[in-house]
């Protein structure tokens, strides 16, 4: 039909025989249009897969053994290691072990089957979520199976499409795919600027007197890449200006920050003040799993519409025994805090007497920024490892802007000041050979094969 109004026809100027032909050339001219869904796969691996070749295995997809530890295995060498989020270096203690192992005798790795709704609920779940709230200054708490999906679903089932949603521009990719669900309204701030979020929030109020709806604002106690931590103080202080209500992913935080441990809110003096309180296992507490805290009626709420929850297996009792015992560890064993924290000095001072760029972070994540292109940054990590024993994250683009190199680092309370000294020995190495063009030599071979 639309072929023959296109041609300035209409329907009636042909009998049924040549309008089913018509129809058929049509549909045939459709189909040599369309693409395969897997052609633009095929056509383009994306801005990080098209290194594949040269990166997996080595840079990306790494094979680290051996225990958990400061010091590990990488390719039959032993490295220094700077990529494990383990701040408290709890991982590899003897007593998390024992109690993560005596757990797998007793329940298995399946105790308990089934969500938490319907037959995956048991006390000692009920514990861990009053000792976390008890932790975070909370009146309640709610245990997730992992991080990423938790919060995802958090933000979907806290927002209608009425509500509007202000976030920091670099936030986790977990918060930007649980914005992605949400079928209203979303602004973003330039990052940590409070001026950005104060005229964003002033956009979504008069939305929201629009729709009938609320606001909520998403920002993280700790950004991740740069180790920032977010401007939570600033922020609560815009509640007596804007109505609105504050979720805060302290993953980074958690364990690390505040006097007792208890995240970047209670660092910030202003825990109160957080309206959802997100926080995972996976970095200070080296296990698996995360948990949310708010109000007892917001945890109420959460409990019966997380869907990532509701139809989802309940976090194993493994995990459940093993983080009752590390959040006790981190509740009366301050010196490992101590210690993380004079690690984090040590080599956070060390960089910056040295020269080196290591942004405004105000937390244990530890970037260091370089100038140069991706090959470059490859040539350079690879010196690091196999010439200095050198293992750290290496971030570029699209993760950050062309042209530059972050070289990530998490120091935790396993690094000893002599794994220290060699680093910053090392990275004054490689820097001379960035600035001096041995790495943009070395990496003219990698990029002829890209054809860059």
């Amino acid at each position: 039909m639309s072929l023959l109004f296109f041609c300035g026809y209409k329907e009636g100027d042909f009998n049924y025989e040549e309008r089913t032909k018509i129809h058929s050339f049509a549909s045939k001219i459709n189909q040599a249009i369309m693409r395969d869904l897997f052609e633009r796969i095929t056509e383009n691996k994306g801005p990080l897969g098209k290194w594949a070749s040269q990166a997996e295995g080595y840079f990306v997809f790494p094979k680290l053994e051996g225990p958990i530890s400061n010091r590990m295995k990488f390719q039959g060498k032993e490295v220094i290691t700077w990529s494990i989020n383990d701040y408290l270096g709890l991982a590899n203690l003897p007593e998390i072990k024992k109690v993560d192992g005596e757990a797998a005798l007793e329940y298995g790795a399946a105790f308990p089957m089934g969500a938490r709704m319907m037959s995956g609920h048991t006390e000692d779940h009920e514990e861990l979520e009053r000792q976390l709230a008890e932790f975070v200054h909370k009146e309640s708490a709610y245990l997730l199976n992992f991080g990423y999906q938790g919060i995802l679903s958090a933000i979907d089932a806290l927002v209608s499409k009425d509500d509007i949603i202000v976030y920091d521009v670099d936030s986790h990719a977990c918060i930007i795919d649980g914005v992605r669900l949400h079928m209203g309204k979303r602004f973003t701030f330039k990052h940590n600027d409070i001026e950005s979020l104060e005229k964003n929030l002033t956009r979504a109020t008069k939305l929201a007197e629009q729709t009938g709806g609320g606001i909520l604002v998403i920002t993280e106690g700790v950004f991740g890449m740069r180790g920032e931590q977010g401007k939570l103080k600033e922020i609560v202080a815009l509640k007596k200006k804007f109505k609105f209500r504050l979720l805060v992913d302290d993953a980074h935080g958690f364990g690390t920050l505040g006097k007792t441990g208890a995240g970047a809110g209670e660092e910030q003096g202003v825990q109160d003040e957080i309206d959802v309180y997100f926080a995972t296992f996976a970095k200070s507490m080296a296990g698996i799993g995360a948990f949310l805290a708010a109000d007892k009626e917001i945890i109420d709420y959460l409990k019966y519409n997380l869907r990532s929850q509701m139809f989802a297996k309940s976090l194993p009792m493994i995990y459940v025994k093993g983080a009752l015992k590390r959040l006790d560890m981190l509740r009366t064993m301050p010196e490992l805090k101590a210690k993380l924290w004079e690690n984090v000095n040590a080599l956070q001072n060390g960089l910056k007497e040295s020269g080196f760029d290591i942004g405004n972070t105000s937390s244990c994540v530890t970037p260091v920024y370089l100038s140069g292109s991706v090959p470059e940054a490859m040539a350079l990590v690879r010196d690091l490892r196999e010439n200095h024993g050198i293992f750290c994250s290496i971030v570029v683009y699209p993760v950050i802007p062309k042209g530059m190199i972050l070289l990530r680092m998490i120091p935790t309370a396993s690094h000893t000041l002599e794994d220290i000294k060699v680093t910053l020995n090392a990275f004054s190495a490689i820097r001379e050979r960035l600035e001096n063009g041995t790495y943009k030599r070395l990496s003219a071979a990698v990029i002829a094969a890209m054809g860059e």
